[in-house]
């Protein structure tokens, strides 16, 4: 079974200890990997039918990435199949000048789970520690205390009945390098570019370092961080589908009970 302990975040973390590369949870081949993700995804859809109709539960999960990092790949081959009336999808751009006009949780709570949902965050209020702390748009002594209010926000979500799983996708500078350029090679993906992605690229180091801060002090028992090795597609799939299966099934969800008196009930013509 895999063992997804081994990527979850426990203390500090060196993300240049962590190889993007690194497969070593999977002791099978590529072939079997993307197999296995296909039963996943199967086991997942079930699991999200069960969520919605028990009604009881609500699963948060946050994806954060570099540029090219592949969140958009994740959701698209992860969630394949998946019913779209129990999983919304919340992605985060720059804040409108209204959301400006409030803190910077304000438009991130409106949009966590109800009863029997999954959302998922397509980058989150992780923003508000990386680039913005990278790009130094608020002063130190304003994102510093961040890290405890996102912990603080985590947990009231947890204590009201909420899931939160926290997967940051792992890829190497390299492989961004790559993926940008296929960007500008391939006609069909010159949309996907952003020249802004390259303004990020050279701050690396610093998004690295402000990554670290953001997993250390924000992974607690109930709101995990994953760090997932992303430079392998096809494990990146596998890794992630078998964290969200396996604390979906933690849940210990049931179909609610049929209606009463219904085994003699005939639909007529």
């Amino acid at each position: 079974m895999f063992d997804i302990s081994k990527l979850r975040v426990d203390g500090k973390v060196k993300l240049d200890e962590i190889d993007p590369q690194d497969t070593t949870e999977w002791d099978g081949d590529r072939a079997e990997a993307e197999a296995l993700t296909v039963e996943l995804n199967q086991r997942l859809e079930a699991l999200q039918e069960l969520l919605y109709a028990e009604g009881k539960h609500k699963v948060l999960f946050v994806l954060q990435a570099m540029d090219a990092g592949g969140k958009d790949g994740t959701i698209r081959h992860v969630l394949d199949g998946v019913n779209p009336s129990g999983v919304k999808v919340a992605s985060f751009k720059a804040p409108s000048k209204k959301e400006l006009a409030h803190d910077y949780l304000w438009r991130i709570h409106a949009h966590t789970p109800g009863t029997g949902e999954m959302v998922v965050f397509n980058r989150s209020h992780y923003e508000d520690v990386l680039i913005v702390r990278v790009l130094g748009l608020v002063p130190k002594s304003v994102w510093s205390k961040r890290y405890e209010h996102i912990a603080n926000f985590e947990q009231l979500l947890v204590d009201e009945g909420t899931t939160i799983i926290k997967v940051m996708l792992h890829i190497s500078k390299e492989e961004q390098r790559e993926r940008l350029q296929d960007r500008l090679d391939k006609p069909h993906k010159n949309w996907k570019f952003d020249p802004g992605d390259l303004v990020h690229r050279e701050r690396w180091a610093d998004y690295m370092e402000a990554f670290e801060d953001a997993l250390a002090k924000t992974s607690t028992k109930d709101a995990p961080w994953y760090v997932v090795p992303a430079n392998r597609k096809w494990y990146r799939n596998l890794a992630i589908s078998e964290i969200l299966v396996q604390t979906l099934e933690s849940l210990n969800m049931e179909f609610p009970p049929a209606a009463p008196d219904i085994a003699d009930t005939v639909i007529p013509d």
